[in-house]
């Protein structure tokens, strides 16, 4: 068993969730293998996503995760087979978005199925990345008249 490249996969898969998150685009983007696959579909977003390579999938996020829309995946339950200079992946996770905009939170919960490649440089990516929900539930935050979002990092302050 190659426990170093399971906690690089690992690693990977944790730092693809926190750029993600924090909307840095370019360390998101090099979790991501040039020919990656992106596998993506929601509910609240109706069709399946089908997105090929590494390119269309950040651009992708970017455009659609911007400043109003603040997301927070927690995963875990890691899974990983490593078979030399490939793996696979299963991944429990459960994710919260609350779109600012259109004063709606989501959450839900699924499992990611991955593969991923050691690229030439050295550095483990994803090659493919697709979830299976197990539920998504989204609730109008006008429904919830004590709702109040005390902190968002990407909100423009106030004038005083």
């Amino acid at each position: 068993m190659d426990l170093a490249a399971i906690e690089a996969v690992r690693q990977l898969k944790y730092r693809y969730f926190r750029t993600l998150d924090l909307k840095r685009w370019d360390e998101f983007a090099d979790t991501l293998a040039v020919d990656a696959a992106g596998r993506y579909g929601t509910h609240a977003l109706g069709e399946p996503l089908t997105l090929d390579g590494r390119a269309a999938i950040t651009e992708f996020m970017r455009d659609n995760l911007g400043p109003s829309i603040v997301t927070v995946h927690i995963a875990n339950h890691p899974e990983i087979v490593v078979d030399g200079e490939t793996a696979t992946g299963s991944w429990a996770f459960e994710d919260t978005v609350i779109a600012t905009e259109h004063g709606v939170l989501i959450r839900g919960a699924g499992y990611y199925t991955d593969t991923y490649r050691l690229d030439p440089d050295g550095s483990w990516r994803i090659t493919s990345t697709s979830y299976q929900r197990i539920y998504e539930s989204m609730q109008s935050l006008a429904d919830t008249p004590s709702h109040q979002l005390l902190s968002n990092m990407w909100a423009t302050p106030a004038p005083k």
